[in-house]
């Protein structure tokens, strides 16, 4: 849920309204499988409520808008499933830069933070903000919530989609669409070892299949089984507050400008 008064639903009524220092925060998810026991849009509600839980925190200090989700992202990892919905790479690239083409068209604001709810989107975000800096003059970061969520572990399994961190958040941000019981269903974890291997090398990079069951569970990456609504608390809180850091050093950069 947005923040009111921090929208740009709401901007018409705020005092001030948008300058070019201002910050507008865009929460970017996807519609893919998550498991027997999340539901499809389950990063973009990840997306939309860190979004709002920033803005929230940290709204005043940086003078943040929130911008409305975008639901579909990169997904094809996850095609094999039913309710699956991915945009092209070429598609995805057209829309974030329409995107960057309306907000300099319609409001002042320059800064553009990109809250991310899906590790899909990752590569083409890194790729796009290069363009959408030097294409529309935005100065541009995206914050990658899943890699904040789960640092990659030196050994054991990665909790890389539906596990125990994802789950658990979920059980702060919308715990009414956790289908805990369903998560008994998943018997057979991947091995950890595959798994870094075709996901986590960073010498290599694979077209992975979350249906590859050497590295998930009924589409599971991770395990969710130890998942609690204290753990999500935690990560909610510590990403929130490191948000902090990323506005800073965003601004810091909209000062210093292109090198």
């Amino acid at each position: 849920m947005a923040v009111p008064g921090r929208t740009i639903g709401n901007l018409r009524e705020s005092a001030g309204g948008l300058k070019a220092a201002s910050t507008l925060c865009l929460p970017l998810g996807s519609t893919e499988q998550h498991g027997p026991h999340l539901p499809l849009d389950t990063d973009t509600v990840i997306a939309e409520a860190f979004t709002s839980r920033i803005v929230a925190r940290w709204g005043d200090t940086y003078d943040l808008w929130q911008l409305p989700a975008l639901p579909v992202g990169l997904s094809r990892e996850h095609g094999w499933a039913p309710g699956t919905v991915s945009h092209s790479v070429a598609e995805m690239t057209s829309l974030l830069r329409g995107k960057a083409e309306e907000i300099v068209r319609s409001v002042p604001a320059r800064n553009l933070l990109i809250v991310n709810g899906h590790g899909g989107n990752r590569g083409i975000l890194e790729a796009v903000g290069y363009e959408l800096g030097c294409d529309f003059g935005l100065n541009v970061c995206s914050l990658h919530l899943g890699a904040m969520m789960s640092p990659v572990p030196a050994h054991g399994l990665p909790e890389i989609h539906a596990g125990k961190d994802e789950t658990s958040v979920m059980m702060v941000l919308a715990p009414e669409l956790v289908r805990r019981e369903r998560i008994a269903e998943l018997k057979n974890p991947p091995d950890a070892a595959t798994v870094h291997a075709v996901i986590l090398d960073p010498a290599v990079s694979w077209p992975w299949s979350s249906g590859d069951p050497r590295i998930a569970d009924l589409g599971v990456i991770g395990d969710p089984h130890q998942a609690t609504a204290e753990h999500g608390r935690a990560i909610v809180e510590r990403i929130v507050e490191a948000a902090g850091g990323v506005l800073k050093r965003l601004i810091e950069n909209q000062k210093i400008g292109p090198s």
